[in-house]
């Protein structure tokens, strides 16, 4: 199994880093479904009750759920060119600073880098 990006496909910025990163997964280990591919035909069924238009979930391959900073440094250490970035961001206390900024960015990331009107896959 890979591991599953959750990503939202009305965001910008988002769209744009999947498009990024998407490149970067040399060992082919990263699946990318949109979060309004999941509201729409309800195939992943641990996702409901989950903000999943406020943070990035990750769902790992040993089926372990991650969210927010935790699913974005996992993600990094799973892509070889950016694994090192990701290796910091293990480092300890990185999460006490990477998580509220990580939140407060997602919070803002519409305000910011508006919304599309329909999703981009």
């Amino acid at each position: 199994m890979k591991n599953i990006v959750f990503y939202d496909a009305t965001c910008p910025f988002c769209y744009r880093v999947k498009k990024l990163l998407k490149p970067m997964d040399w060992l082919n280990r990263v699946k990318w479904v949109s979060v309004q591919e999941v509201e729409i035909n309800g195939r992943y069924p641990y996702l409901k009750g989950k903000n999943i238009l406020e943070e990035i979930h990750l769902l790992t391959e040993q089926g372990e759920l991650k969210k927010g900073f935790s699913a974005i440094r996992l993600l990094l250490l799973k892509l070889p060119p950016v694994s090192l970035v990701g290796m910091i961001f293990y480092l300890p206390g990185i999460s006490r600073l990477g998580s509220p900024l990580y939140l407060g960015f997602s919070k803002r990331r519409y305000q910011w880098f508006g919304q599309y009107d329909e999703p981009r896959y």
